[in-house]
Protein backbone atom coordinates (compact mmCIF):
# COMPACT_ATOMS: atom_id res chain seq x y z
CA UNK A 1 0.00 0.00 0.00
CA UNK A 2 1.84 3.01 -1.26
CA UNK A 3 1.92 6.63 -0.32
CA UNK A 4 0.42 7.86 -3.57
CA UNK A 5 -1.20 11.25 -3.29
CA UNK A 6 -4.84 11.10 -4.38
CA UNK A 7 -6.04 12.93 -7.46
CA UNK A 8 -7.70 15.70 -5.52
CA UNK A 9 -7.51 18.74 -7.76
CA UNK A 10 -9.18 19.17 -11.12
CA UNK A 11 -10.18 22.09 -13.29
CA UNK A 12 -13.73 23.38 -12.94
CA UNK A 13 -16.10 22.76 -15.86
CA UNK A 14 -15.82 25.31 -18.66
CA UNK A 15 -19.07 24.57 -20.47
CA UNK A 16 -22.10 26.57 -19.39
CA UNK A 17 -24.27 25.37 -22.27
CA UNK A 18 -24.56 21.80 -23.40
CA UNK A 19 -26.62 19.44 -25.46
CA UNK A 20 -27.39 16.13 -23.77
CA UNK A 21 -27.38 13.02 -25.91
CA UNK A 22 -28.87 10.27 -23.73
CA UNK A 23 -28.61 6.60 -24.51
CA UNK A 24 -31.43 5.06 -26.52
CA UNK A 25 -34.32 3.69 -24.50
CA UNK A 26 -33.26 5.32 -21.24
CA UNK A 27 -33.40 8.83 -22.62
CA UNK A 28 -36.59 8.43 -24.59
CA UNK A 29 -38.33 6.99 -21.56
CA UNK A 30 -37.58 10.19 -19.64
CA UNK A 31 -39.29 12.41 -22.24
CA UNK A 32 -43.03 12.99 -22.56
CA UNK A 33 -44.85 10.75 -25.07
CA UNK A 34 -44.22 11.55 -28.73
CA UNK A 35 -41.54 14.06 -27.79
CA UNK A 36 -38.12 13.61 -29.36
CA UNK A 37 -34.97 15.49 -28.39
CA UNK A 38 -35.31 17.52 -31.58
CA UNK A 39 -38.59 19.04 -30.40
CA UNK A 40 -36.73 20.68 -27.52
CA UNK A 41 -35.47 23.43 -29.82
CA UNK A 42 -37.37 25.72 -32.12
CA UNK A 43 -37.08 25.76 -35.91
CA UNK A 44 -34.50 28.53 -35.92
CA UNK A 45 -32.10 26.37 -33.87
CA UNK A 46 -32.93 23.05 -35.47
CA UNK A 47 -30.13 23.25 -38.03
CA UNK A 48 -27.50 24.09 -35.38
CA UNK A 49 -28.79 21.29 -33.19
CA UNK A 50 -28.69 18.78 -36.05
CA UNK A 51 -25.12 19.71 -36.90
CA UNK A 52 -24.18 19.30 -33.21
CA UNK A 53 -25.72 15.85 -33.15
CA UNK A 54 -23.86 14.89 -36.32
CA UNK A 55 -20.56 16.05 -34.84
CA UNK A 56 -21.31 14.17 -31.65
CA UNK A 57 -21.94 11.01 -33.61
CA UNK A 58 -18.66 11.39 -35.44
CA UNK A 59 -16.74 12.08 -32.23
CA UNK A 60 -18.08 9.19 -30.19
CA UNK A 61 -19.84 6.69 -32.31
CA UNK A 62 -21.97 4.24 -30.39
CA UNK A 63 -22.02 6.22 -27.13
CA UNK A 64 -25.36 4.81 -25.98
CA UNK A 65 -25.09 1.90 -23.58
CA UNK A 66 -28.57 0.71 -24.41
CA UNK A 67 -28.51 0.97 -28.19
CA UNK A 68 -30.26 -1.82 -30.01
CA UNK A 69 -27.23 -3.12 -31.84
CA UNK A 70 -25.34 -3.37 -28.57
CA UNK A 71 -27.97 -5.56 -26.98
CA UNK A 72 -29.93 -2.87 -25.10
CA UNK A 73 -32.41 -5.45 -23.83
CA UNK A 74 -29.75 -7.37 -21.92
CA UNK A 75 -29.98 -7.29 -18.15
CA UNK A 76 -26.34 -8.35 -17.59
CA UNK A 77 -27.35 -10.97 -15.02
CA UNK A 78 -23.99 -12.73 -15.08
CA UNK A 79 -22.11 -9.60 -13.96
CA UNK A 80 -24.68 -7.63 -11.99
CA UNK A 81 -26.15 -10.58 -10.10
CA UNK A 82 -24.12 -13.81 -10.21
CA UNK A 83 -20.65 -12.30 -10.05
CA UNK A 84 -21.69 -9.49 -7.69
CA UNK A 85 -23.26 -11.91 -5.21
CA UNK A 86 -20.18 -14.15 -5.40
CA UNK A 87 -17.94 -11.18 -4.62
CA UNK A 88 -20.05 -10.13 -1.64
CA UNK A 89 -19.76 -13.68 -0.33
CA UNK A 90 -15.98 -13.58 -0.79
CA UNK A 91 -15.70 -10.36 1.21
CA UNK A 92 -17.92 -11.88 3.87
CA UNK A 93 -15.25 -14.52 4.50
CA UNK A 94 -12.43 -12.02 5.06
CA UNK A 95 -12.36 -11.39 8.79
CA UNK A 96 -10.01 -10.62 11.67
CA UNK A 97 -11.96 -12.98 13.91
CA UNK A 98 -12.64 -16.70 13.89
CA UNK A 99 -16.30 -17.63 13.68
CA UNK A 100 -17.73 -14.20 12.88
CA UNK A 101 -17.16 -11.23 10.58
CA UNK A 102 -15.10 -8.30 11.83
CA UNK A 103 -12.92 -5.83 9.91
CA UNK A 104 -11.78 -2.62 11.56
CA UNK A 105 -9.67 0.31 10.45
CA UNK A 106 -6.56 -0.93 8.58
CA UNK A 107 -6.69 -4.30 10.33
CA UNK A 108 -5.14 -7.33 8.58
CA UNK A 109 -8.60 -8.33 7.36
CA UNK A 110 -9.22 -4.85 5.98
CA UNK A 111 -5.90 -4.94 4.15
CA UNK A 112 -6.81 -8.28 2.55
CA UNK A 113 -10.23 -6.92 1.60
CA UNK A 114 -8.59 -3.85 0.06
CA UNK A 115 -6.32 -6.00 -2.08
CA UNK A 116 -9.23 -8.10 -3.31
CA UNK A 117 -11.43 -5.11 -4.11
CA UNK A 118 -8.52 -3.50 -5.93
CA UNK A 119 -8.25 -6.54 -8.19
CA UNK A 120 -11.97 -6.25 -8.99
CA UNK A 121 -11.58 -2.55 -9.79
CA UNK A 122 -8.73 -3.34 -12.16
CA UNK A 123 -10.80 -6.11 -13.73
CA UNK A 124 -13.45 -3.45 -14.44
CA UNK A 125 -10.87 -1.26 -16.19
CA UNK A 126 -10.34 1.23 -13.38
CA UNK A 127 -7.08 2.89 -12.42
CA UNK A 128 -6.47 2.21 -8.73
CA UNK A 129 -4.60 3.70 -5.79
CA UNK A 130 -4.79 3.91 -1.99
CA UNK A 131 -4.72 7.32 -0.31
CA UNK A 132 -3.11 8.38 2.96
CA UNK A 133 -6.11 7.33 5.06
CA UNK A 134 -6.28 3.86 3.56
CA UNK A 135 -9.21 4.62 1.24
CA UNK A 136 -9.14 2.59 -1.97
CA UNK A 137 -9.94 4.45 -5.21
CA UNK A 138 -10.78 3.15 -8.69
CA UNK A 139 -11.22 5.72 -11.46
CA UNK A 140 -12.37 5.65 -15.06
CA UNK A 141 -10.97 7.66 -17.90
CA UNK A 142 -13.42 10.00 -19.62
CA UNK A 143 -13.86 12.02 -22.78
CA UNK A 144 -13.41 15.18 -20.73
CA UNK A 145 -10.76 14.42 -18.12
CA UNK A 146 -11.22 17.86 -16.53
CA UNK A 147 -14.96 17.50 -15.97
CA UNK A 148 -16.20 17.29 -12.40
CA UNK A 149 -16.00 13.74 -11.11
CA UNK A 150 -18.91 11.58 -10.00
CA UNK A 151 -17.93 9.72 -6.83
CA UNK A 152 -19.61 6.46 -5.86
CA UNK A 153 -18.69 4.52 -2.75
CA UNK A 154 -19.30 2.82 0.55
CA UNK A 155 -17.17 1.33 3.34
CA UNK A 156 -15.15 -1.86 3.56
CA UNK A 157 -14.94 -2.02 7.36
CA UNK A 158 -17.57 -3.76 9.50
CA UNK A 159 -18.98 -3.86 12.99
CA UNK A 160 -18.22 -6.79 15.32
CA UNK A 161 -20.19 -9.94 14.38
CA UNK A 162 -21.32 -8.21 11.20
CA UNK A 163 -23.46 -9.06 8.22
CA UNK A 164 -21.79 -9.32 4.83
CA UNK A 165 -23.84 -6.72 2.92
CA UNK A 166 -23.35 -3.57 5.01
CA UNK A 167 -20.86 -1.47 3.03
CA UNK A 168 -19.69 -4.23 0.71
CA UNK A 169 -22.94 -4.16 -1.30
CA UNK A 170 -22.42 -0.57 -2.41
CA UNK A 171 -18.80 -1.10 -3.42
CA UNK A 172 -19.49 -4.27 -5.38
CA UNK A 173 -22.57 -2.92 -7.19
CA UNK A 174 -20.67 0.17 -8.36
CA UNK A 175 -17.75 -1.89 -9.67
CA UNK A 176 -20.13 -4.31 -11.39
CA UNK A 177 -22.03 -1.54 -13.19
CA UNK A 178 -18.77 -0.06 -14.47
CA UNK A 179 -17.59 -3.50 -15.54
CA UNK A 180 -20.69 -3.76 -17.74
CA UNK A 181 -19.67 -0.52 -19.42
CA UNK A 182 -16.20 -1.95 -20.00
CA UNK A 183 -17.61 -5.15 -21.52
CA UNK A 184 -19.77 -3.05 -23.83
CA UNK A 185 -16.80 -0.91 -24.83
CA UNK A 186 -18.30 2.24 -23.31
CA UNK A 187 -16.24 2.79 -20.16
CA UNK A 188 -13.88 5.37 -21.63
CA UNK A 189 -16.70 7.06 -23.54
CA UNK A 190 -18.27 8.50 -20.42
CA UNK A 191 -18.36 12.27 -20.48
CA UNK A 192 -17.19 12.75 -16.92
CA UNK A 193 -14.81 10.64 -14.80
CA UNK A 194 -16.40 8.20 -12.38
CA UNK A 195 -14.53 7.19 -9.25
CA UNK A 196 -15.44 4.33 -6.94
CA UNK A 197 -14.18 4.69 -3.35
CA UNK A 198 -14.01 1.92 -0.76
CA UNK A 199 -13.76 3.91 2.47
CA UNK A 200 -11.38 2.55 5.10
CA UNK A 201 -13.50 3.27 8.17
CA UNK A 202 -17.15 4.23 8.56
CA UNK A 203 -18.31 2.20 11.55
CA UNK A 204 -15.80 3.64 14.02
CA UNK A 205 -15.52 0.39 15.95
CA UNK A 206 -11.84 0.56 16.86
CA UNK A 207 -11.44 4.26 17.64
CA UNK A 208 -15.05 5.24 18.38
CA UNK A 209 -14.74 7.93 15.72
CA UNK A 210 -16.86 7.31 12.65
CA UNK A 211 -16.24 8.29 9.01
CA UNK A 212 -12.43 8.38 9.25
CA UNK A 213 -12.11 7.63 5.54
CA UNK A 214 -14.88 9.76 4.05
CA UNK A 215 -14.36 12.65 6.47
CA UNK A 216 -10.72 12.88 5.35
CA UNK A 217 -11.77 13.08 1.70
CA UNK A 218 -14.46 15.65 2.53
CA UNK A 219 -11.89 17.74 4.38
CA UNK A 220 -13.70 17.69 7.74
CA UNK A 221 -11.39 15.34 9.65
CA UNK A 222 -9.50 17.31 12.33
CA UNK A 223 -5.74 16.63 12.51
CA UNK A 224 -6.24 15.84 16.20
CA UNK A 225 -7.97 12.63 15.07
CA UNK A 226 -4.52 11.16 14.50
CA UNK A 227 -4.00 11.14 18.27
CA UNK A 228 -7.22 9.28 19.15
CA UNK A 229 -6.37 5.95 20.77
CA UNK A 230 -8.11 2.59 20.93
CA UNK A 231 -8.61 0.50 24.08
CA UNK A 232 -5.00 -0.67 23.90
CA UNK A 233 -3.59 2.85 23.73
CA UNK A 234 -2.67 2.56 20.03
CA UNK A 235 -3.43 5.75 18.11
CA UNK A 236 -4.80 6.30 14.63
CA UNK A 237 -1.36 7.67 13.75
CA UNK A 238 0.31 4.48 15.01
CA UNK A 239 -1.92 2.29 12.85
CA UNK A 240 -1.32 4.40 9.76
CA UNK A 241 2.45 4.32 10.21
CA UNK A 242 2.37 0.56 10.78
CA UNK A 243 0.89 0.35 7.29
CA UNK A 244 3.52 2.64 5.70
CA UNK A 245 1.43 5.81 5.59
CA UNK A 246 2.89 9.20 6.56
CA UNK A 247 0.20 9.96 9.20
CA UNK A 248 0.97 13.68 9.38
CA UNK A 249 -1.20 16.78 9.26
CA UNK A 250 0.14 17.40 5.75
CA UNK A 251 -0.85 13.92 4.59
CA UNK A 252 -4.47 14.62 5.56
CA UNK A 253 -4.36 17.64 3.27
CA UNK A 254 -3.32 15.34 0.41
CA UNK A 255 -6.40 13.18 0.97
CA UNK A 256 -8.85 16.08 0.88
CA UNK A 257 -10.73 16.69 -2.38
CA UNK A 258 -11.50 20.15 -3.72
CA UNK A 259 -15.26 20.78 -3.99
CA UNK A 260 -14.87 22.26 -7.47
CA UNK A 261 -13.44 18.93 -8.71
CA UNK A 262 -16.46 16.86 -7.68
CA UNK A 263 -19.87 16.74 -9.36
CA UNK A 264 -21.64 14.64 -6.72
CA UNK A 265 -21.58 11.53 -4.57
CA UNK A 266 -23.85 8.48 -4.82
CA UNK A 267 -24.05 5.59 -2.36
CA UNK A 268 -25.89 2.28 -2.62
CA UNK A 269 -26.56 0.67 0.76
CA UNK A 270 -28.82 -1.88 2.38
CA UNK A 271 -31.78 -0.18 4.04
CA UNK A 272 -31.04 -1.59 7.51
CA UNK A 273 -34.75 -1.23 8.21
CA UNK A 274 -38.05 -2.97 7.35
CA UNK A 275 -39.83 -0.39 5.19
CA UNK A 276 -38.94 -1.67 1.71
CA UNK A 277 -39.73 -5.25 2.64
CA UNK A 278 -43.09 -4.13 4.03
CA UNK A 279 -43.85 -2.26 0.81
CA UNK A 280 -42.71 -5.19 -1.33
CA UNK A 281 -40.25 -3.00 -3.24
CA UNK A 282 -36.59 -3.93 -3.86
CA UNK A 283 -35.14 -0.40 -4.03
CA UNK A 284 -35.87 3.00 -2.53
CA UNK A 285 -34.44 6.51 -2.84
CA UNK A 286 -33.19 8.22 0.32
CA UNK A 287 -34.43 11.72 1.15
CA UNK A 288 -32.14 12.38 4.10
CA UNK A 289 -30.02 10.88 6.89
CA UNK A 290 -30.60 11.41 10.60
CA UNK A 291 -28.04 13.35 12.59
CA UNK A 292 -26.31 11.48 15.38
CA UNK A 293 -24.43 12.07 18.61
CA UNK A 294 -22.24 9.52 20.38
CA UNK A 295 -21.42 9.97 24.05
CA UNK A 296 -19.17 8.12 26.46
CA UNK A 297 -20.35 8.31 30.07
CA UNK A 298 -17.93 7.53 32.90
CA UNK A 299 -19.38 6.88 36.36
CA UNK A 300 -16.87 6.66 39.26
CA UNK A 301 -17.76 5.50 42.77
CA UNK A 302 -16.24 3.79 45.77
CA UNK A 303 -14.82 0.35 45.04
CA UNK A 304 -15.39 -2.10 47.88
CA UNK A 305 -16.05 -5.59 49.15
CA UNK A 306 -19.38 -7.04 48.02
CA UNK A 307 -20.04 -8.62 51.41
CA UNK A 308 -18.97 -5.96 53.89
CA UNK A 309 -20.20 -2.56 52.69
CA UNK A 310 -23.79 -1.86 53.85
CA UNK A 311 -26.25 -1.00 51.07
CA UNK A 312 -27.06 2.45 52.46
CA UNK A 313 -23.38 3.38 52.60
CA UNK A 314 -22.48 2.40 49.06
CA UNK A 315 -21.40 4.72 46.26
CA UNK A 316 -22.06 2.15 43.57
CA UNK A 317 -21.36 3.31 40.00
CA UNK A 318 -23.01 0.21 38.53
CA UNK A 319 -26.36 0.99 40.14
CA UNK A 320 -26.03 4.62 39.04
CA UNK A 321 -25.18 3.58 35.50
CA UNK A 322 -28.17 1.24 35.41
CA UNK A 323 -30.46 4.10 36.39
CA UNK A 324 -28.93 6.32 33.71
CA UNK A 325 -29.44 3.64 31.04
CA UNK A 326 -33.14 3.45 31.93
CA UNK A 327 -33.28 7.25 31.95
CA UNK A 328 -32.03 7.61 28.39
CA UNK A 329 -34.47 4.92 27.27
CA UNK A 330 -37.38 6.77 28.88
CA UNK A 331 -36.24 10.11 27.50
CA UNK A 332 -36.25 8.84 23.93
CA UNK A 333 -39.42 6.79 24.25
CA UNK A 334 -41.41 9.55 25.94
CA UNK A 335 -39.69 12.90 25.28
CA UNK A 336 -42.93 14.72 26.14
CA UNK A 337 -42.47 13.67 29.78
CA UNK A 338 -39.13 15.45 29.93
CA UNK A 339 -39.40 18.30 27.41
CA UNK A 340 -41.98 21.02 26.81
CA UNK A 341 -43.84 21.22 23.48
CA UNK A 342 -45.02 24.67 22.51
CA UNK A 343 -44.22 25.87 19.00
CA UNK A 344 -45.72 29.31 19.64
CA UNK A 345 -43.33 29.91 22.52
CA UNK A 346 -40.30 28.74 20.61
CA UNK A 347 -40.27 25.11 21.74
CA UNK A 348 -40.46 22.05 19.52
CA UNK A 349 -43.51 20.35 18.14
CA UNK A 350 -43.87 16.62 18.66
CA UNK A 351 -43.09 15.97 15.00
CA UNK A 352 -39.55 17.29 15.63
CA UNK A 353 -38.87 14.13 17.62
CA UNK A 354 -40.23 11.73 15.00
CA UNK A 355 -37.72 8.97 14.48
CA UNK A 356 -35.79 9.80 17.66
CA UNK A 357 -33.83 6.74 18.81
CA UNK A 358 -31.31 6.23 21.60
CA UNK A 359 -29.09 3.22 22.25
CA UNK A 360 -26.68 2.10 24.94
CA UNK A 361 -24.55 -0.32 22.97
CA UNK A 362 -21.46 -0.82 25.11
CA UNK A 363 -20.88 -1.05 28.86
CA UNK A 364 -17.82 -2.00 30.91
CA UNK A 365 -16.74 -1.89 34.53
CA UNK A 366 -13.63 -2.06 36.66
CA UNK A 367 -12.40 -4.30 38.17
CA UNK A 368 -15.20 -6.54 36.84
CA UNK A 369 -15.24 -9.15 39.58
CA UNK A 370 -18.34 -10.85 40.98
CA UNK A 371 -17.40 -10.12 44.60
CA UNK A 372 -16.33 -6.48 44.17
CA UNK A 373 -18.44 -3.32 44.09
CA UNK A 374 -17.15 -1.66 40.89
CA UNK A 375 -15.00 1.42 41.14
CA UNK A 376 -15.88 2.68 37.66
CA UNK A 377 -18.47 1.96 34.99
CA UNK A 378 -18.32 3.27 31.41
CA UNK A 379 -21.07 3.12 28.81
CA UNK A 380 -21.82 4.62 25.42
CA UNK A 381 -24.96 6.42 24.27
CA UNK A 382 -26.00 6.82 20.63
CA UNK A 383 -28.69 9.45 19.98
CA UNK A 384 -30.20 10.01 16.51
CA UNK A 385 -32.92 12.22 15.04
CA UNK A 386 -33.76 13.87 11.74
CA UNK A 387 -34.15 17.27 13.41
CA UNK A 388 -30.72 18.47 14.58
CA UNK A 389 -32.06 20.98 17.10
CA UNK A 390 -34.33 18.36 18.64
CA UNK A 391 -31.41 15.94 18.91
CA UNK A 392 -29.28 18.58 20.61
CA UNK A 393 -32.09 19.27 23.06
CA UNK A 394 -32.29 15.57 23.94
CA UNK A 395 -28.51 15.43 24.44
CA UNK A 396 -28.69 18.45 26.72
CA UNK A 397 -31.57 17.02 28.75
CA UNK A 398 -29.82 13.67 29.13
CA UNK A 399 -26.68 15.44 30.34
CA UNK A 400 -28.73 17.31 32.95
CA UNK A 401 -30.29 14.05 34.11
CA UNK A 402 -26.88 12.39 34.37
CA UNK A 403 -25.37 15.07 36.59
CA UNK A 404 -28.45 15.32 38.80
CA UNK A 405 -28.80 11.57 39.36
CA UNK A 406 -25.06 11.12 39.94
CA UNK A 407 -25.14 13.84 42.58
CA UNK A 408 -28.07 12.12 44.28
CA UNK A 409 -26.14 8.84 44.36
CA UNK A 410 -22.89 10.50 45.48
CA UNK A 411 -20.89 9.27 42.49
CA UNK A 412 -18.85 11.26 39.97
CA UNK A 413 -19.89 11.43 36.33
CA UNK A 414 -18.27 12.77 33.20
CA UNK A 415 -19.67 12.89 29.66
CA UNK A 416 -17.39 12.88 26.62
CA UNK A 417 -18.73 13.75 23.18
CA UNK A 418 -17.14 11.16 20.89
CA UNK A 419 -18.95 11.94 17.66
CA UNK A 420 -21.41 14.49 16.33
CA UNK A 421 -22.85 14.57 12.82
CA UNK A 422 -25.55 16.87 11.54
CA UNK A 423 -28.44 15.44 9.55
CA UNK A 424 -27.70 15.25 5.83
CA UNK A 425 -30.33 16.03 3.22
CA UNK A 426 -29.97 14.40 -0.17
CA UNK A 427 -29.96 16.57 -3.28
CA UNK A 428 -33.43 16.68 -4.85
CA UNK A 429 -32.15 16.69 -8.43
CA UNK A 430 -29.77 13.80 -7.85
CA UNK A 431 -32.50 11.89 -6.02
CA UNK A 432 -34.85 12.38 -8.96
CA UNK A 433 -32.25 10.98 -11.35
CA UNK A 434 -31.76 7.94 -9.10
CA UNK A 435 -35.52 7.51 -8.97
CA UNK A 436 -35.79 7.55 -12.77
CA UNK A 437 -32.88 5.12 -13.07
CA UNK A 438 -34.50 2.80 -10.55
CA UNK A 439 -37.86 2.89 -12.34
CA UNK A 440 -36.17 2.17 -15.65
CA UNK A 441 -34.14 -0.74 -14.25
CA UNK A 442 -37.08 -2.34 -12.45
CA UNK A 443 -39.25 -1.84 -15.50
CA UNK A 444 -36.82 -3.92 -17.53
CA UNK A 445 -36.56 -6.58 -14.85
CA UNK A 446 -40.19 -6.82 -13.76
CA UNK A 447 -42.24 -5.28 -16.55
CA UNK A 448 -44.67 -2.43 -15.94
CA UNK A 449 -44.38 -0.91 -12.45
CA UNK A 450 -47.63 0.63 -11.21
CA UNK A 451 -46.26 2.25 -8.04
CA UNK A 452 -43.71 4.97 -7.46
CA UNK A 453 -40.25 4.23 -6.14
CA UNK A 454 -40.43 4.66 -2.33
CA UNK A 455 -38.79 7.71 -0.74
CA UNK A 456 -37.26 6.98 2.67
CA UNK A 457 -35.42 8.67 5.51
CA UNK A 458 -32.36 6.93 6.96
CA UNK A 459 -31.90 6.52 10.68
CA UNK A 460 -28.51 4.92 10.13
CA UNK A 461 -25.42 7.00 9.46
CA UNK A 462 -23.60 6.62 6.16
CA UNK A 463 -20.49 7.96 4.45
CA UNK A 464 -22.87 10.22 2.51
CA UNK A 465 -23.18 12.28 5.71
CA UNK A 466 -19.50 13.18 5.62
CA UNK A 467 -19.47 13.57 1.85
CA UNK A 468 -22.36 16.05 2.03
CA UNK A 469 -19.82 18.55 3.36
CA UNK A 470 -17.94 18.20 0.06
CA UNK A 471 -20.66 17.90 -2.58
CA UNK A 472 -24.30 17.07 -3.24
CA UNK A 473 -25.24 13.51 -2.32
CA UNK A 474 -27.79 10.88 -3.30
CA UNK A 475 -28.49 7.43 -1.89
CA UNK A 476 -30.22 4.28 -3.02
CA UNK A 477 -31.47 1.78 -0.46
CA UNK A 478 -31.71 -1.96 -1.10
CA UNK A 479 -34.27 -4.14 0.66
CA UNK A 480 -33.02 -6.47 3.39
CA UNK A 481 -34.86 -9.33 5.07
CA UNK A 482 -36.63 -8.31 8.27
CA UNK A 483 -34.81 -4.98 8.29
CA UNK A 484 -31.97 -6.79 10.09
CA UNK A 485 -28.46 -5.34 9.91
CA UNK A 486 -25.26 -5.28 11.99
CA UNK A 487 -25.89 -8.98 12.45
CA UNK A 488 -24.85 -12.21 10.72
CA UNK A 489 -28.58 -12.62 9.99
CA UNK A 490 -28.34 -9.71 7.54
CA UNK A 491 -29.71 -10.90 4.17
CA UNK A 492 -30.40 -9.46 0.73
CA UNK A 493 -32.03 -11.29 -2.17
CA UNK A 494 -29.72 -12.03 -5.09
CA UNK A 495 -32.23 -10.39 -7.43
CA UNK A 496 -32.20 -7.23 -5.30
CA UNK A 497 -28.41 -7.05 -5.67
CA UNK A 498 -29.03 -7.37 -9.40
CA UNK A 499 -31.64 -4.60 -9.34
CA UNK A 500 -29.26 -2.24 -7.52
CA UNK A 501 -26.48 -2.83 -10.05
CA UNK A 502 -28.86 -2.36 -12.97
CA UNK A 503 -30.20 0.87 -11.45
CA UNK A 504 -26.64 2.22 -11.22
CA UNK A 505 -26.05 1.21 -14.83
CA UNK A 506 -29.16 3.11 -15.88
CA UNK A 507 -28.01 6.06 -13.80
CA UNK A 508 -24.77 6.14 -15.77
CA UNK A 509 -26.76 5.74 -18.95
CA UNK A 510 -29.23 8.54 -18.25
CA UNK A 511 -26.98 11.10 -16.64
CA UNK A 512 -23.23 10.56 -16.80
CA UNK A 513 -23.17 9.34 -20.38
CA UNK A 514 -23.58 12.83 -21.86
CA UNK A 515 -22.07 15.06 -24.51
CA UNK A 516 -21.45 18.68 -23.51
CA UNK A 517 -20.80 21.50 -25.98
Amino acid sequence: MGNTKSWSTFFPPTHDLFVAVHSGAGAMASLPPKLSPFSLVDDRKALIFSVSILLASLLISGLEVGSGEDGGDELFREILRDEAVSRINQLGKISDADGYLERTFLSPGSIRATDLIMSWMQDAGLKTWVDQMGNLHGRTNAINATAETLLIGSHLDTVVDAGKYDGSLGIVCAISALKVLKVKGKLEKLYRPVEVIAFSDEEGVRFQSTFLGSAAIAGILPPTTLQISDKSGITVQDVLRENSFDATDESLVWVKYEPRSVWGYVEVHIEQGPVLETLGYPLGVVKGIAGQTRLKVEVSGAQGHAGTVPMLMRQDPMAAAAELVVTVESLCKYPDKFLAYDEHCGFFGKESFAGLVCTVGEISCWPSASNVIPGQVNFTVDIRAIDDEARELVVSEFSNQVYRKCEERMVNCTIEHKHNAEAAHCDSGLSLQLKHATSSALGKMLGDIHSDVPILMSGAGHDAMAMSHLTKVGMLFVRCRGGISHSPEESVLDDDVWAAGLALLHFFDQHVNLLHF
